[in-house]
């Protein structure tokens, strides 16, 4: 019985090895459309599908390979024999091998709607199934990637059963990709809300480690994005990432893209130990600094503007294990490169998504990204005064508080944090940190809270160390006894209405 292998690709370099490979092994080549002239401008041999079929390409070429003549070929069992006499009865050929690439639909998506459908592929889709379906005898190749080392084998007689296990899930895999994508992009034009996510993740790279030498860890990109937060990063220097770093420096990059002004953030665990905003990057570094310089050693820096010359000397007298910024200018770059335990990232200009995704086991929890902003009407006054001049400090203060774990209380004053106590489960426990950490600098300061003051003793705290207004959003079922113990105090209470739990 005469064997065909079907070629019908979109990505035509390099194929003609492979075609080569076919014929040299006794195949014959059967193609459609662009693939057939191609190959047949290179002087191989090849039988137009609509030979084999007895049925022409429908108009617009929509309708090409989808046959029974076609898939018969490719889903008969070579181990049975009803399968072997089917296709002996009607002249129907068997189809070895598949060679077929999809319609690059994620690279039309700037297309209107009409001509984006174009680009979603049918007879290809089906064929990388149905090859990849009956892997035990017929070979997928779905990747141009794989056309070299598939036609090596083939010439070598050394393609075995393990070769086509992989392939066929390389089919599979890209049926997911290529589906997820066409899913979430309709659903995204149509306003659809199905209550379904979809994606698929394809390792970037492994990591050193996990958040522990013994844990094994890994890079996943997520394949319907080209511009994902991880894909916008670049190691310029330095030795590569640790899962730790990672975390930290993604944290770092969210806090300072919540200012227009320039900002500096310094990350240790997760978390903010320093944030300072200024006239420049420098200002705002040192600002970032002296809310924490003990814990800031070792740390994540980042920049929300470009680093200079002067700012990279003012940042290599200390150690800091990774830098972050938007960019560097070259002989910034040249100094900091003289530390060689630093890692020095840069991170393009791009979005966050909208939503926070976190897995719980096998399961997702997804939540809306807090994006909400203070605004000078959300400020309500409870007991004492409220000054104009402070709304600055508050708003600042506000952002801030997102990235700390709850329960989570700073200190803010010009532009700075200057002391931080999150992720206790005593909210007064947290007080306390912050105000240990300021020390002398909590007179004066602001003091906001992710969360309600559940009793009077937090406010009984903070009046003691000097603080000259608290901030927090209200909705305790003791919030008249705290109003009350703040008047009497003589000290300023806003409520915002606005919660910023981290957990």
């Amino acid at each position: 019985m005469q064997r065909f292998a079907l070629i019908s690709v979109y990505y035509k370099e390099g194929i003609e090895e492979l075609a080569s490979a076919f014929q040299d092994a006794g195949y014959q080549i059967l193609s459609t459309g662009g693939t057939l002239e191609y190959l047949r401008g290179r002087g191989f041999n090849v039988v137009s599908v609509e030979e084999l079929t007895e049925f022409p390409e429908s108009p617009g070429g929509r309708v090409k390979t989808l046959h029974p003549v076609i898939f018969a070929g490719i889903l008969a069992r070579r181990n049975k024999e009803e399968d072997l006499h089917f296709l002996e009865s009607h002249n129907i050929p068997l189809i070895d091998f598949v060679v077929v690439n999809l319609y690059p639909f994620r690279e039309k998506l700037d297309l209107e709607l009409e001509s984006l459908l174009e680009f979603i592929d049918i007879g290809g889709i089906s064929l990388i199934r149905a090859a990849a379906k009956n892997y035990l005898w017929v070979t997928l190749v779905c990747e141009p990637g794989d056309y070299k080392w598939v036609a090596e084998k083939v010439k070598n007689g050394t393609l075995n059963i393990e070769d086509r296990k992989l392939l066929a899930l390389r089919g599979f895999r890209k049926a997911i990709e290529y589906d997820s994508a066409i899913y979430y992009e309709l659903s995204r034009r149509f306003e659809a809300d199905e209550n379904f996510l979809v994606g698929s993740f394809k390792k970037a790279f492994d990591l050193r480690y996990g958040e522990n030498p013994h844990q094994k860890a890994s890079v996943y990109f997520n394949t319907l994005f080209e511009d994902t937060f991880l894909k916008r990063a670049e190691l310029l220097w330095g030795a590569e990432l640790s899962y730790n770093n990672i975390l930290d420096f993604y944290s770092a990059w969210q806090v300072v893209n919540e200012f227009k002004e320039p900002a500096c953030a310094i990350i240790k665990h997760n978390v903010p130990c320093g944030v300072g905003i200024g006239n420049d990057l420098e200002d705002a570094f040192w600002k970032a600094l002296k809310s924490d310089e003990e814990s800031a050693y070792g740390g994540i820096v980042a920049f929300n503007g470009i680093v200079d010359e002067k700012l990279a000397q003012t940042v290599n007298d200390f150690f800091f294990e990774v830098l972050v910024a938007r960019d560097y200018e070259e002989k910034a770059l040249e100094l900091l490169k003289k530390k060689k335990k630093r890692r020095v990232i840069k991170v393009k200009e791009g979005d966050f998504s909208s939503f926070e995704y976190r897995f719980i086991d096998r399961d997702l929890l997804v939540q809306e990204r807090d994006t909400r902003e203070l605004k000078r009407e959300d400020v309500r006054v409870v007991a004492g005064e409220f000054d104009e001049n402070w709304f600055e400090d508050v708003y600042f203060g506000d952002k801030v508080i997102k990235y700390v774990k709850s329960n989570a209380i700073i200190l803010v004053k010009d532009g700075m944090t200057v002391g931080i106590g999150g992720g206790q489960t005593s909210r007064v426990e947290a007080l306390r940190i912050a105000l240990s950490r300021a020390g002398e600098r909590a007179r004066g300061s602001i003091l906001v809270s992710d969360g309600f003051f559940p009793f009077t003793d937090s406010i009984e705290l903070a009046y003691s160390h000097g603080i000259k207004l608290i901030v927090e959003p209200g909705g305790s079922v003791r919030d008249d006894e705290v109003i009350k113990r703040a008047r009497e105090l003589g000290i300023n209470l806003v409520f915002t209405g606005i919660r910023r739990f981290r957990h």
